[in-house]
């Protein structure tokens, strides 16, 4: 596989940028590629996991962050699992995220942005996730209200989801971490 790299005078490297942000440290990558190996979506993405490690690598620019892997990631954390240097490839991905939000760059095609704002959004009230806000929630914001609704009896029956919203959970702690990140990135 040929890959291209594009250097661009991004006044900040990249690699270090994502590296900071993710707390990684890329050159204990040797593209093993056990991480694409056990990517759920990597067959549907342009660019596996360790092709962006070693695009970050070799010096990527900006051009990295129109990559579909970005948006596409699951953060299910399998390639964290599988990597035997422990190389925490979902938090390079949320610093990729971030820098391309913050730069600009083109947005995903479809609503990850919106899901994935959503659900924060519901796990920052609760203190964990209420599945039943998150989704009208993101019903409303897509205008798609009636997609998948014939799913919904189902998954009340088989105890997948709550009426109710969840309980127990320390809704301080979790409010102090989201302002924590919050104050973090004011800092940068």
């Amino acid at each position: 596989m040929t890959i291209r790299i594009k250097k661009q005078s991004t006044g900040k490297n990249l690699c270090s940028a994502v590296e900071q942000l993710a707390g990684v440290d890329l050159s204990l990558c040797y593209q093993c590629k056990k991480c694409s190996i056990g990517c759920p979506v990597s067959e549907l993405v342009a660019s596996a996991p360790a092709e962006i490690i070693r695009r970050l690598q070799l010096g990527a620019g900006d051009e990295l962050l129109q990559t579909d892997l970005i948006w596409t990631c699951l953060s299910c954390e399998t390639c964290y699992a599988r990597c035997p240097n422990e190389i925490n490839f979902a938090g390079i991905i949320d610093a990729l995220r971030t820098i391309a939000l913050e730069k600009g760059a083109a947005k995903p095609e479809g609503n990850s942005p919106l899901f994935n704002r959503r659900f924060l959004n519901t796990v920052k009230s609760y203190g964990r996730t209420y599945d039943l806000q998150m989704i009208v929630s993101y019903k409303l914001g897509t205008g798609k209200y009636m997609d998948d609704v014939e799913k919904f009896p189902t998954m009340l029956k088989k105890g997948k989801m709550a009426i109710l919203p969840p309980m127990g959970a320390n809704k301080n702690k979790v409010k102090r971490i989201f302002d924590a990140v919050k104050s973090k990135g004011k800092s940068r």
